[in-house]
């Protein structure tokens, strides 16, 4: 999948921004231009929301009502419109080849889109919910089967938490019995993955990281136990507080360096660094076995690494096929990679300049 053409409306201090990106696209200007404000943009046509924010109110242009974010995404013979609108205190929006739709999943199948910017430390420092969001985008696109699966799970756990502040105790069992069936089926997709995806990180670490990290899945249950007998385990818990304690929603991604745990104990520079390969072993999966062309942002990268660790990264990224939009203070700070097209923001306006 590549963004052809990506028009903006409202997005942060971007009025209106229209433009056709090529292959690979250097976004520069001074700080507070609206260069990350772009990139936003794109990951919002992905993903519904942005990668600063968890409030989808704080990006739509002071004194206005909504945004909106539409692009034409091409895909082998086909050119597909898609596109989003998000309003002040309302649900979003959502087109996808002239049709309406419920879900932000609809935009992610045709817009890939993953980012690497200065918060990508959290991916290794925050709670077990960062790391889920990472690892089930990336199971999404591999596994058919899996959205099903997950929207299947969280409707059960939300019923069975209902059950459980109500003490409807004689629904517990019925309850139990989809949650764990449902439960075992997602943490196996996800333990698939991790499988897979652990290839390209002991590779991408030696390059980048002079070490080969690790991943172990954590299944949110403990080991060597059916998530029925868990739940089952927990239930007197479970009705004390009036939430479900064991299972997939409970799972975490377990990041090790020399054998130990990463987080809390590597510097901050090394979680960035930990984390961004992290980030670039699940695109180079995505696009080397199964064949999907992702759009990977970058945002100020040469500002958060040195410039042996930047041209390693340049190293890993230039052999990957990725529709790339980085951003830069200046054209000097990357002045080694090389882009199709480049584009300047002034003041959230945004001008073509190759």
């Amino acid at each position: 999948m590549t963004l052809r053409r990506l028009t903006a409306e409202n997005v942060r201090c971007l009025s209106e921004v229209r433009l056709e990106p090529a292959g690979s696209n250097l976004i520069f200007g001074e700080n507070a231009s609206g260069k990350t404000s772009l990139l936003e943009a794109i990951f919002i046509l992905g993903r519904g929301r942005s990668f600063r924010t968890a409030t989808r109110d704080a990006l739509v242009r002071d004194g206005e009502d909504g945004l909106t974010v539409s692009g034409l995404v091409s895909a082998g013979s086909r050119e597909i419109p898609v596109g989003i609108g998000i309003a002040k205190q309302r649900p979003p929006r959502i087109r996808v080849d002239g049709k309406d739709e419920s879900s932000v999943a609809a935009l992610a199948q045709w817009v890939p889109v993953q980012v690497i910017d200065p918060q990508i430390h959290q991916l290794v420092d925050e709670g077990p919910g960062v790391r889920r969001r990472f690892l089930d985008w990336g199971v999404f696109h591999v596994e058919p089967r899996f959205l099903e699966a997950w929207r299947r799970y969280h409707r059960t756990v939300r019923q069975r938490n209902a059950a459980l502040k109500t003490s409807k105790i004689g629904e517990l069992d019925s309850w139990d019995r989809e949650l764990a069936k449902t439960g075992e089926e997602l943490s196996g997709y996800r333990r698939q993955y991790v499988k897979l995806l652990e290839k390209h990180l002991v590779q991408l670490g030696v390059q980048l990281l002079d070490e080969e990290p690790k991943i172990i899945y954590q299944q949110g249950w403990p080991e060597g136990k059916s998530l029925g007998q868990a739940l089952r385990e927990s239930r007197e818990r479970d009705l004390k507080f009036g939430i479900t304690h064991m299972g997939s929603h409970r799972s975490d991604l377990e990041i090790l360096m020399d054998a130990r745990q990463a987080r809390g104990r590597v510097s901050r520079g090394q979680q960035k660094l930990l984390a961004a390969t992290l980030v670039l072993s699940q695109v180079t999966h995505l696009i080397r076995d199964d064949g999907v062309e992702v759009i990977l942002l970058l945002d100020d990268l040469a500002a958060e690494l040195d410039r042996q660790r930047l041209r390693r990264m340049q190293e890993v990224i230039s052999g990957l096929r990725v529709q790339l939009f980085m951003t830069a203070l200046h054209r000097a700070a990357v002045k080694s990679w090389e882009f199709d097209g480049m584009f300047h923001v002034e003041q959230g306006e945004v001008r073509s300049v190759l």
